[in-house]
């Protein structure tokens, strides 16, 4: 199982805002920087980001790849695209953090049919009531 990272999705207030945050950049290739290559880089290899929202893991972005950034930085290159998963209770932090494989939440598509298509508001609700 693929390892991958945890981060929260800095000023979104919804699922909403931050899909399109992640489609507004998929011209520009989407990526974030951080200061060191994460020493478990090659675990990395096929996993995702999983983003936290509101003390939440409600999506990921899978994780294409490491590539240098401007200022001697790292990018993080990710698909600019949101997969909801099963919320998640997590607690907010300070830039990313490993997740393990069989620690992550399973994507809404697998949890079961038409969650994925409820609005994110709903999903929101229903996650902070622990009912998803």
């Amino acid at each position: 199982m693929p390892l991958h990272l945890t981060k929260v999705a800095f000023a979104c207030d919804s699922v909403d805002f931050l899909r399109e945050r992640l489609e507004a950049r998929a011209a520009t290739g989407m990526a974030l920087t951080t200061r060191y290559l994460p020493k478990r880089a090659d675990e990395i290899a096929g996993g995702s980001l999983f983003w936290i929202l509101k003390h939440q893991l409600i999506g990921r972005s899978p994780i294409l790849g490491f590539g240098e950034a401007e200022g001697n930085r790292i990018a993080i290159h990710l698909e600019p695209r949101l997969i909801l998963v099963q919320a998640r209770p997590k607690r907010a932090h300070q830039g990313w953090r490993y997740l393990e494989g069989a620690d992550a939440p399973p994507d809404l598509d697998d949890a079961g049919a038409g969650i994925a298509e409820m609005p994110s508001a709903m999903l929101g609700e229903l996650a902070a009531m622990g009912l998803l």
